[in-house]
């Protein structure tokens, strides 16, 4: 692991922020608030995408650590903790679960150390410090905590739009999940270019000297889940992956796709 922190910047933008303030969190500075603000000028829907990608998130994992026997989670590019993350939701069903969390950023980091602690005795809950655009050092460090001959769900949250391009988005996914045996699963979604809206704000967050971020089509982040067999309902906008209607109320589809798969 990588001990060295560079200072953490509040003078430049930051994507995981930014998806705090829009979640109403307090994990936020001046800057994030500026461009968050602003971005919702852009594309309203965002704040949406920004509180229903939790909520697809909860869903899923409920889903694997209930149905689906999914023990071992690795969700990659984590983010700041908000309410109910991976771990909390993972050990409320299943209190054995293993979660690792891969981030590289030295404010998530932090926030990490303090928040992101185990619900249960017989849990583990971790984090490693990875860039992942490195994956084959996410798996070697994941392999100290998780069991590889056992099946892992893969998680890739709103992240890979950070894959600098189309081929790095797909070598990603794959040296990872190519380190899992059959029967594990990938979980992942991402924001979509069909929505032109979106599209802006992302070259708008890229002047704002944020990292880029690249929305792509609905194919090609669907290209991402090759060689996984998707559980009911398939490939979908994140607001109609299995949503319980009262819950949601009339849920519109929204730019942002995703699914749950199984390594056969």
């Amino acid at each position: 692991m990588n001990e060295h922190h560079p200072l953490i910047r509040t003078d430049i933008p930051h994507s995981a922020r930014i998806w705090n303030f829009w979640m109403g969190g307090k994990d936020n500075y001046a800057v994030d608030q500026a461009v968050g603000e602003a971005s919702l000028k852009i594309d309203p829907d965002i704040a949406t995408m920004a509180v229903q990608s939790r909520q697809f998130l909860i869903r899923a994992v409920r889903h694997l650590a209930g149905e689906a026997g999914i023990r071992q989670f690795l969700d990659i590019g984590t983010g700041l903790p908000t309410m109910q993350n991976t771990h909390e939701v993972a050990q409320s069903v299943a209190p054995e679960s293993k979660i690792v969390y891969v981030d590289n950023d030295p404010l998530v980091l932090t926030h990490a150390r303090a928040l992101l602690t185990n619900t249960t005795d017989e849990g583990v809950t971790t984090y490693i410090d990875s860039d992942f655009h490195d994956p084959e050092q996410i798996v070697a460090d994941a392999r100290n905590i998780l069991n590889f001959s056992e099946p892992v769900a893969v998680m890739f949250m709103g992240v890979l739009g950070h894959a600098r391009t189309y081929e790095d988005m797909l070598r990603i996914v794959r040296t990872v999940t190519s380190a899992t045996p059959s029967g594990s699963y990938l979980v992942l979604w991402d924001g979509t270019n069909d929505s032109q809206a979106y599209v802006d704000l992302c070259a708008e967050y890229t002047k704002s000297g944020g990292v880029p971020y690249h929305p792509r089509t609905r194919d090609d982040i669907r290209g991402a889940f090759g060689g996984f067999e998707f559980v009911d309902p398939g490939y979908v906008s994140i607001t109609e992956w299995r949503t319980n209607p009262a819950e949601v109320g009339a849920a519109r589809p929204i730019s942002a796709y995703g699914g749950v798969a199984r390594k056969p």
